[in-house]
């Protein structure tokens, strides 16, 4: 009996009560989400390419 009332008021719950997002707000949520990942994963290589720089510069070279 619990699994169906569940079920019901979930179903009730997404027709009635969410407010869904119009294509053109999912289309600019898209860019966004699309334009902060390029810009953290371009931050991530600079911050990867230059630790590894570092560490064949500086580190390594102290143990040849």
């Amino acid at each position: 009996m619990g699994l169906k009332t569940y079920v019901k008021e979930s179903y009730n719950e997404l027709v009635h009560k969410v407010s869904w997002p119009t294509w053109t707000e999912l289309q600019s949520s898209a860019i966004v989400v699309l334009t902060a990942t390029f810009i953290f994963a371009l931050i991530v290589l600079v911050m990867d390419t230059t630790f590894s720089l570092l560490m064949k510069d500086f580190l390594y070279k102290i143990f040849e």
